[in-house]
């Protein structure tokens, strides 16, 4: 029973990325070019656009990447080992470089929200930010935890 949940969570982490790369594919030039066409006097800003759409989404995949690695871990049952410790904390600092580089581009949001008079485009960057936030908390809080039983167990290892 246990592998079959696992398999599920598997095929939920993919299922969770092809959205984003949906959103990647069609969305971004989109906005890139609205963004273009919304300032016309800066140059080379949907590049800057692409760049950061782009970089913003990698840390994305990195954490379900290490999220499936947890998932492969569990299946091995290797779950209490230093290894499932690393990747919570690759999956919290991936949760925490996406909220940075979205604080960081709030102001793009701003005025992306200003010129078209849509402040839901603020709140989508919001609820990013604060939903990556609550991932890394509940990361590093998973972390913190399996850390403890690994040295409780390692603990009662020896004095056996």
């Amino acid at each position: 029973m246990n592998r079959v949940s696992t398999q599920f969570l598997k095929i939920a982490v993919i299922l969770i990325g092809l959205p984003v790369l949906a959103l990647c594919i069609f969305l971004v030039p989109e906005i890139a070019k609205f963004a273009v066409e919304s300032f016309p006097n800066i140059p080379y800003l949907n590049y800057f656009v692409f760049v950061y759409m782009y970089v913003t989404a990698m840390p994305f995949y990195i954490a379900l990447y290490q999220a499936f690695k947890l998932l492969s871990y569990i299946d091995k049952n290797k779950a209490f080992s230093e290894l499932s410790v690393r990747a919570l904390k690759n999956i919290k600092n991936c949760a925490l470089t996406i909220s940075i580089l979205y604080v960081l581009g709030m102001p793009f949001f701003y005025f992306m929200a200003e010129l078209d008079d849509a402040p839901g485009i603020i709140v989508i960057g919001l609820i990013i930010i604060f939903a990556s936030m609550v991932i890394a908390v509940f990361a590093a809080v998973l972390q913190r935890l399996l850390k403890n039983a690994i040295d409780i167990k390692s603990e009662n290892d020896l004095t056996v």
